[in-house]
């Protein structure tokens, strides 16, 4: 049972998320030689002040 995990900053919208889900799904599904119902998508969605790159914080940048 493949499980994927995508973290984000906020504000992806329902479709956009459910387009990725798809995409991802049929990735792992071709490649993996899994099937959907087997697939799990996890989305954390992240505010920009609990995100640093390079010391700095996303919401400082």
């Amino acid at each position: 049972m493949p499980i994927v995990r995508v973290e984000m900053w906020t504000g992806r919208t329902q479709s956009q998320k459910a387009e990725l889900a798809r995409v991802i799904t049929d990735a792992i599904v071709a490649i993996a030689h899994t099937t959907p119902e087997a697939t799990t998508v996890i989305f954390d969605d992240i505010a920009k002040e609990n995100w640093a790159v390079g010391g700095v914080l996303a919401s400082q940048s």
